[in-house]
C-alpha cells in the first residue's frame, strides 16, 4: 500500500515558459542577496559542482527534466518533424538551425534545477515524439537524451555534462558533450553543440545564454554558425541587446555564405538569402515556448520508480508550497538515498551500469549512445499522437 502511494505521488510541474518571467515573484534583488550570502565562502575559479543549493534557490524539476522539456515542450508547429518533410537539403538544414533555436529557454536568474541523481529517468511523450533522458554518470554529472520521432523517422541523441565556474561577478557553466539529429529517412546526420549559460551579479543581475553553435552536415556539406550575444556592458554599449543571435549558414568545403542569420531567440529570427535579398523569419519563440504544458498520466502503472517527477516530488510539492523546511528534509533523504546506494555498490565491488544507454570515456569526454533504436511511447505525455490535448489530472497530490 506504502509503495502504491508512493507511485501516485507524482508532482508535474508547469514547463517555465516566456510568459512567466513577467509574473516570477523571484525577483533579482532578494535572489542576489541570498546568492551572494552563500558564495561568501567560494574563491573565485572554484568549480561549482558539487555546490548544494537550498530549496528556496531551487526550481521544482530537476536538471534531466530540464533537458527533456527542450525536446517535447513545445507550442504550435513541431519543429522537430519539420526538418525531415522539406524536399531541398538546404531547407532542411534551416529547419534543424530553427529547431535547434527552439531548444533555448528562459532561465529563471539566480535559480536552478535539483543536481540528478544517478540511475534518474524522465520519459514523456508529445504526438510523435518520444523523449527519454537518464543520469549516466553523478562525478561528473552527465545526462543524456534519446528522442525518436515516429512518423518521420527522426532520431536525437545528446550526451551532456557541464562545469560551472563562479568568477567573482558572475558564474560561468561550461555546457560539453555533444547534441546529434539524424534523419534516418534522409540519410543526414546533424551534429551541433551547445552555448555557454552566464549568471551575471554585477553590474546587473540575470541570466543568458552566451557563447558560439555550430551545426554541420557532412552528407550535405552545410554548416550553420550561431553567436549568441551575452548580454554583458559591452555588447549593451555596442547596441547588442539581451538574447540577440547573429549567424550564418554556409557551404563546409569552399565556405561559400549562403545566408545570413539575425534576430532574438525570445521573438524573432530570420535569415537573409545572400544571392536573391529575400529575408525569411524562420522562428517566432511567441508560437513555440509560450503556454507551454506540463506532461499528464497517461498510464500510471507504468511510471518508472526512478521517474524524475517521482524522485523529487517531494521536494517539489514543498517548493510549490513554500514549506521551505519540508522541502529541504525530503532533498536530504533523496541525496541520502544516493550515498547508500554508492555505499552499497562499494562495499559489494559493483559498477553502475546505465538502464537505457551505454556510456564511455575518452580521455576528458563523454559519449552516450542509446542501447534501443527507438524510444517507446511513454506513460507521461503532453498530447495523444492523434494531437488531442489531454486534460490536466484533477489528482489533489498532482501540482501544476
Amino acid at each position: 500500500m506504502a509503495e502504491e502511494e508512493m507511485r501516485k505521488h507524482l508532482v508535474l510541474a508547469k514547463p517555465f515558459s516566456l510568459e512567466d518571467e513577467k509574473d516570477s515573484e523571484h525577483t533579482a534583488s532578494n535572489v542576489i542577496r541570498k546568492i551572494l550570502s552563500l558564495f561568501k565562502t567560494v574563491r573565485p575559479g572554484s568549480d561549482l559542482t558539487n555546490f548544494q543549493l537550498p530549496p528556496q534557490l531551487n526550481l521544482p524539476r530537476s536538471q534531466l527534466q530540464c533537458y527533456g522539456e527542450m525536446v517535447y515542450s513545445f507550442g504550435g508547429q513541431d519543429l522537430l518533424g519539420e526538418c525531415s518533410r522539406r524536399d531541398l537539403p538546404i531547407e532542411r538544414f534551416k529547419s534543424v538551425v530553427t529547431w535547434n533555436i527552439s531548444t533555448l529557454r528562459p532561465l529563471v536568474f539566480g535559480m536552478s534545477p535539483y543536481n540528478s541523481v544517478l540511475g534518474e529517468t524522465h520519459h514523456v511523450s508529445n504526438g510523435h515524439i518520444n523523449v527519454i533522458a537518464e543520469q549516466v554518470v553523478h562525478h561528473p554529472p552527465v545526462s543524456a537524451l534519446h528522442a525518436t520521432h515516429e512518423q518521420e523517422n527522426i532520431d536525437v541523441t545528446w550526451c551532456q555534462y557541464f562545469t560551472p565556474k563562479f568568477r567573482g561577478t558572475y558564474v560561468d557553466v561550461e555546457v560539453k558533450g555533444k547534441r546529434v539529429l539524424k534523419l534516418l529517412n534522409r540519410k543526414e546526420t546533424y551534429e551541433m553543440d551547445q552555448p555557454r549559460l552566464i549568471m551575471r551579479f554585477l553590474p546587473a543581475p540575470g541570466a543568458h545564454w552566451a557563447g558560439k553553435v555550430k551545426i554541420k552536415c557532412p552528407e550535405t556539406d552545410l554548416e550553420a554558425e550561431l553567436h549568441l550575444i551575452s548580454d554583458s556592458f559591452i555588447e549593451r554599449f555596442r547596441g547588442n541587446n539581451n538574447r540577440s543571435l547573429k549567424g550564418k549558414i554556409f557551404e563546409s568545403s569552399s565556405g561559400h555564405q549562403l545566408y545570413n542569420i539575425y534576430g532574438h531567440w525570445d521573438r524573432t529570427v530570420m535569415v537573409k538569402n545572400l544571392k536573391t535579398g529575400e529575408v525569411e523569419v524562420i522562428y517566432n519563440a511567441k508560437e513555440n515556448i509560450t503556454g507551454l504544458k506540463p506532461p499528464t498520466v497517461k498510464n500510471l502503472q507504468e511510471v518508472m520508480e526512478s521517474e524524475s517527477t517521482m524522485v523529487w516530488s517531494e521536494v517539489s510539492e514543498g517548493i510549490l508550497k513554500k514549506d521551505w523546511e519540508r522541502a529541504r528534509e525530503a532533498k536530504i533523504l533523496v541525496e541520502e538515498k544516493q550515498r547508500e546506494a554508492l555505499k552499497q555498490r562499494e562495499a559489494s565491488g559493483e559498477s553502475w551500469v546505465p538502464k537505457h544507454f551505454s556510456v564511455v570515456k575518452k580521455g576528458k569526454d563523454w559519449d552516450c549512445s542509446p542501447l534501443q533504436p527507438t524510444v517507446p511511447r511513454a506513460p507521461l505525455i503532453i498530447t495523444e499522437v492523434q494531437g488531442e490535448i489531454i486534460n490536466r489530472v484533477q489528482d489533489s497530490k498532482t501540482l501544476c
